[in-house]
């Protein structure tokens, strides 16, 4: 191949979406060790308004937003006044292909929606760029792999953005539990109980703001007419786009329940039962959900509820005093993490046995020595957490992988875990409660929670009986080759049909 400068092999590269890749950019150990590292956020319209708060906290420790990219020029022209007002500098782009070819920019960070995760890493990597993505790292489970692939073929920096994976509090619960200490681990629930109110329903097509390049928003996913209210964040709950609240917030509890489980690939049988339910509106993407990951250690179970609605007085629904958080259930205790940095163990009849960090006890459990009010204050406790954002400057700048705190295949594998729980979801048929409850029979975990959610659902006005749920089959699962076993249907919700000029490459 003849010579080409970084420019033009990056323009040819990313316009026709090749399997080619830009040789890594490898910077000199005093640049990493002693340069300022230039950081570009990408989308920021929500999360990334913490990305750009986390690397605006080490600018006094030579960390640099020198760029800004979003598709909707009002939120990019507010985000560089917003910069500007804080004596920063950034320049804006609108789009993210021509941001790649800046030399003057050595990591992004991609806070965009979920379909763009994946493309816009590995994009990245092929320019050069350290990367730290938000959670899900992908859209779909094929993707997630190429990203990972991607990591290895350029040699970067790669951090996933599930915050608890910096939680000392959490690490030392779980590194814990590794002796059992409370006998063997016999289930892991992960918990996305948090209201999520209807999005409305609009009748027809929804004019697209002038301030956005839609056809540059919609990027990988198919370019369809606008149907709900709003554009942004709403994409959560439409498959195209998002993965429901199972990829959204429950990705954070999914990572730490595997991490109970010690589970480094993906499940071998996947169960999901669910609907959306309480409201009817544009979403598609369920609210009320069970995902039954059957490892044989033990299984990993995830349960999403919506309801009620922010505007309901009732609370929010609860296990274990939980509501988005993980319960490991050990033959002689439980281990309960109420947040994203602390947990506590309690033994068979409820009583104290442990705590890590500043966790929130339920109600009636003793601490005998608890944290001091300095303690609390801080967060810390006898544990003391890194900030994500700091852990990822800290690997950019030593080079090693191994500082990382959520390294991309880890982000991979869990959020794979959310994708294969809403293919066993999507490929379900509604079916009356007491058929469902013949279909999991014997299976003593999934019955008490299906019997949780017919309750919980039946607080909230909602009668199973008609509003049927839908029952998704186990599903059978090669983790080795990532692809469902002789499931035609299952393996093609694997990946999707990329659009011209937005193509996951096959060769990264």
């Amino acid at each position: 191949m003849k010579k080409m400068n970084r420019r033009s092999f990056l323009q040819t590269s990313l316009a026709a979406s090749a399997a080619l890749s830009l040789p890594a950019r490898v910077r000199a150990a005093s640049e990493g060790a002693n340069g300022d590292i230039r950081i570009a956020v990408v989308g920021f319209n929500g999360r990334g308004q913490s990305h750009i708060d986390g690397y605006l906290g080490m600018k006094n420790k030579g960390v640099r937003i020198v760029a800004m990219c979003d598709v909707d020029t009002a939120v990019l022209d507010k985000g560089i006044a917003r910069l500007k007002s804080k004596d920063v500098e950034a320049k804006g782009y609108q789009d993210i292909r021509k941001l790649l070819e800046s030399n003057e920019i050595d990591a992004i960070s991609v806070a965009t929606p979920n379909h763009w995760h994946s493309l816009a890493g590995i994009w990245a990597l092929q320019a050069g760029k350290d990367l730290y993505v938000e959670k899900p790292v992908s859209h779909n489970v094929w993707e997630g792999r190429q990203l990972v692939k991607a990591t290895e073929a350029h040699n970067r920096i790669v951090q996933m953005g599930v915050q608890s994976r910096s939680g000392a509090g959490l690490a030392a619960a779980i590194e814990w539990a590794k002796s059992e200490p409370l006998g063997k681990l016999l289930c892991v629930r992960g918990l996305c109980y948090k209201r999520r109110a209807s999005i409305g329903k609009v009748s027809g097509d929804q004019p697209i703001p002038a301030t956005i390049d839609y056809d540059l928003w919609c990027g990988p996913a198919e370019k369809l007419p606008l149907h709900r209210q709003k554009l942004h964040y709403d994409w959560h709950w439409v498959w195209n786009t998002g993965n429901g609240d199972l990829g959204n917030q429950g990705i954070h509890q999914m990572d730490i329940a595997r991490r109970f489980t010690g589970e480094q690939l993906i499940s071998p049988s996947v169960m999901s039962i669910g609907g959306r339910l309480g409201y009817v509106d544009d979403g598609e993407t369920p609210n009320s959900m069970i995902v039954f990951h059957d490892y044989a250690k033990a299984p990993l179970i995830f349960e999403v509820r919506g309801l009620p609605s922010k505007t309901d007085s009732r609370e929010m629904d609860q296990y274990h005093d939980a509501s988005v958080g993980v319960v490991a259930h050990y033959e002689n205790g439980t281990i309960i993490c109420p947040d994203y940095n602390n947990a506590y163990a309690v033994d068979k009849d409820g009583n104290f046995v442990k705590r890590f960090g500043t966790p929130s006890l339920a109600k009636g459990v003793v601490d005998p020595n608890p944290p001091t009010a300095e303690e609390k204050k801080n967060g810390k406790g006898d544990t003391e957490h890194e900030n994500h954002f700091a852990n990822f400057i800290k690997a950019v700048r030593s080079r090693k992988n191994s500082d990382l705190h959520a390294p991309i295949l880890e982000g991979h594998i869990s959020s794979a875990l959310c994708h294969t729980g809403n293919i066993a979801y999507r490929l379900g048929k509604t079916l009356a409660p007491d058929a469902i409850r013949e279909k999991i029979k014997g299976n003593k975990e999934a019955m008490d929670s299906f019997g949780r959610l017919a309750t919980h659902l039946a607080a909230n006005n909602v009668d199973i009986t008609n509003d049927q749920l839908s029952y998704g089959e186990f599903l059978k699962f090669d983790p080795n080759t990532e692809k469902f076993i002789d499931n035609k249907d299952a393996d093609k919700m694997l990946t999707r049909e990329y659009r011209a000029g937005f193509v996951v490459p096959e060769k990264v």
